[in-house]
């Protein structure tokens, strides 16, 4: 109870505490929101890391690269990151739809390109004056910061209310969240039935993408306010768990993904006042997910024996 009420008071319990709390929980709910769409789709998006680095990259280009004021540079940064993950999302599309590759292999190399891209750019042509330091780039100039009311960047806050909030609506009241659900179901019959899957699946990698970028661009310019190498935070692979314990419902991906953050910031309080390794906020998720996992196997194992029983059963009743 000790460690709870840690991690309840380092994290949403506390008013210094919070907003950072909230600032981690805006990319990893983006990021989330994303892979909402590639999974009705029935794919496995390994490669949002890379694309989330992408968004990163593009964002810092601009904030390094354009002058002007605030109201014109953190539009660009967001669109700049927009496209830059939408563009490195669809080549993991391209692969799939067009090379035959396999969404978790090219993806998991598209990060590996996006990761060194940033290292190369980090130490090389963005390194700091005088400096080849992988702690990141120089800081942007603060007319790039994301805008902020108190410590919180409302900015932020509402870009992944946006996302969820579409997300939610996309999928089920658009025939586009349909049909991109016909493909993850059976792209085969989808494809008979006259929906374009390659289209669709290169469409669903565009929209992760691009959720993606904007996580980036958050962490770049919301965050950090420099570019590091590990500017993607492990969000990409943090919000797949995300997805998995809401069941693919968009509904359920921001308070899960609070709580996910929750656990993360206020874990290092265990460390601090308790000794324990802060690592254990990364345990407390995983057997979660597991739970929810293993929760879900029983509950269709129920289903397929009510179903057998049920056809048992008229089988006995047809004379």
């Amino acid at each position: 109870f000790e460690s709870f009420r840690l991690i309840w008071s380092g994290s949403l319990g506390s008013s210094v505490k919070l907003p950072d709390t909230l600032l981690t929980w805006v990319p990893l709910t983006l990021a989330a929101a994303g892979l909402i769409v590639t999974f009705a789709a029935g794919l496995w998006n390994i490669g949002i890391e890379g694309q989330i680095v992408i968004g990163a990259i593009a964002a810092a280009w601009v904030a390094r690269e354009i002058p002007g004021p605030p109201a014109l540079l953190v539009p660009l940064t967001l669109v700049a990151g927009l496209i830059g993950g939408m563009i490195w999302g669809l080549f993991a599309g391209v692969l799939k739809v067009y090379g035959k590759v396999n969404e978790i292999f090219g993806g998991l190399g598209l990060d590996f390109v996006a990761t060194g891209l940033a290292t190369y750019l980090i130490i090389g042509p963005w390194k700091r004056a005088g400096v080849a330091s992988t702690s990141g780039t120089d800081l942007f100039r603060r007319e790039t910061w994301m805008p902020e009311v108190g410590d919180y960047s409302w900015l932020a806050l509402l870009l992944a209310g946006a996302a969820v909030v579409g997300m939610y609506f996309l999928m089920r009241g658009t025939s586009f969240g349909l049909r991109l659900k016909a493909v993850g179901n059976n792209s085969r019959s989808a494809f008979l039935l006259g929906i374009p899957t390659g289209r669709y699946l290169l469409s669903a990698f565009a929209v992760c993408g691009a959720l993606a970028g904007i996580a980036g661009t958050v962490q770049a310019t919301g965050f950090h306010h420099k570019l590091v190498p590990s500017v993607s935070g492990g969000y990409g692979f943090l919000a797949i768990l995300v997805v998995l314990l809401a069941a693919f419902r968009a509904a359920w991906i921001a308070p899960i993904a609070l709580f996910f953050m929750a656990l993360s910031v206020g874990s290092t309080q265990l460390s601090l006042r308790l000794g324990l390794d802060s690592a254990i906020g990364g345990v407390l998720q995983g057997i979660l997910v597991l739970f929810a996992l293993l929760a879900g196997a029983v509950q269709v194992r129920r289903l397929r024996l009510k179903t057998r029983a049920a056809e048992a059963a008229l089988v006995e009743e047809v004379p």
